[in-house]
C-alpha cells in the first residue's frame, strides 16, 4: 500500500518483459533472451534489497531493452485516430437508430405546423397562376408575376445568395435547355443524408439540380414528357429548405401519443397512398 512508486514502476516492468519473453522467444536470439533475464533479475534484486536508486537505474536499463526488442508500432497514431471514428460512427448510427434522428420535413402538408420543402418559380405569367400559400412571395411587374428575390433582369448577386442558404436554407436554381431537348425522367440522389439533389435526364443530356423530384414536378412543372426549346427555361427559382427537426423513436415505446402530439410517420408500403 506503501510502496515507492519506484519500486511498483519496477515490478510493471517486469511483468512486461516477461510477457515480452513469452510472447517473442521463438523470434529472438538466445543472447537477447539471456541478457532481458538477467536484467530482470537486477531489478528484482535491488527491489529485494530496498535500493531505490539501484531500482531505478536497472529499471532503466531493463526498460530500454524491452523497447529495442518490441515490435516497432507503425503509424499508431492513425490507427488509434481510426479507432476513435469507427466508435463514433457505432455510437452516431446506435443513437440515430435507437433514441433520436435527424428529419426533414419533405412536404407542405403539415403547414402551417411544420413548413416542408417549397419551391418558388422564378415567374408566373398571371396571378390566378400563384397558389395562394404562395401569393404573398410575388409581386407584379410590366410582364409578370416575379418572386420577389429576383431583381427585374436576373437572380440575386452571390452574396445574398450565401446568406440566404444559411439564414434562410434558401437555395437558387436555374436550369436552361442548350437545345431542343424533352425530359425522359427525374432521378433523385441524397448525399450525406442530408442532401437531396435530382438529375434531369433529358434525350440530349442531364442536368443536376439540388431539389427534390417533388418539386421539381409540382412546383416547377418539370415532369417526364416536357418538352423544350433552346433557350427555354426548365427550372428557375428559389426552394426554400423543409424545417429541420429531430425524430423522438423512444418515448413511445413506454407512452402512448396523446392528442395535439406532433408526429411523423413512414408511408411506404400503405395501400393507395403512392410512395
Amino acid at each position: 500500500m506503501f510502496r515507492s512508486r519506484s519500486i511498483k514502476h519496477a515490478r510493471l516492468l517486469i511483468r512486461h518483459a516477461e510477457k515480452l519473453i513469452r510472447y517473442r522467444c521463438d523470434v529472438l536470439s538466445e543472447t537477447a533472451l539471456a541478457d532481458i533475464r538477467h536484467q530482470i533479475e537486477a531489478v528484482e534484486r535491488s527491489i529485494k534489497q530496498r535500493d531505490l536508486p539501484g531500482v531505478r537505474e536497472n529499471s532503466e536499463r531493463l526498460d530500454a531493452q524491452v523497447a529495442e526488442h518490441s515490435p516497432s508500432h507503425r503509424e499508431a497514431g492513425w490507427r488509434e485516430n481510426c479507432e476513435v471514428i469507427l466508435v463514433a460512427i457505432v455510437v452516431a448510427i446506435g443513437v440515430r437508430s435507437y433514441f433520436i434522428q435527424p428529419f426533414k420535413i419533405p412536404t407542405g402538408s403539415m403547414q402551417p405546423t411544420l413548413n416542408g420543402i417549397q419551391g418558388f418559380p422564378y415567374r408566373y405569367q398571371s396571378e390566378n397562376e400563384i397558389p395562394v400559400d404562395k401569393k404573398d412571395r410575388y409581386e407584379k411587374r410590366k410582364d409578370g408575376w416575379y418572386f420577389k428575390s429576383y431583381s427585374p433582369n436576373s437572380s440575386p448577386n452571390l452574396l445574398r445568395q450565401v446568406a440566404e442558404f444559411f439564414i434562410l436554407g434558401r437555395n437558387y436554381i436555374n436550369v436552361v435547355a442548350p437545345e431542343d431537348e424533352s425530359v425522359r425522367e427525374i432521378v433523385e440522389q441524397k448525399y450525406f443524408f442530408f442532401f437531396t439533389w435530382s438529375r434531369i435526364i433529358t434525350d440530349r443530356g442531364t442536368h443536376r439540380v439540388y431539389a427534390p423530384e417533388a418539386t421539381l414536378v409540382h412546383d416547377f412543372q418539370v415532369a417526364p414528357g416536357a418538352r423544350y426549346q433552346r433557350g427555354q427555361v426548365i427550372a428557375r427559382g428559389a426552394i426554400d429548405t423543409g424545417d429541420q427537426v429531430f425524430v423522438d423513436k423512444f418515448s413511445y415505446n413506454f407512452t402512448k401519443p396523446h392528442r395535439g402530439d406532433v408526429f411523423v410517420f413512414r408511408t411506404k408500403h400503405i395501400p393507395m397512398i403512392p410512395e
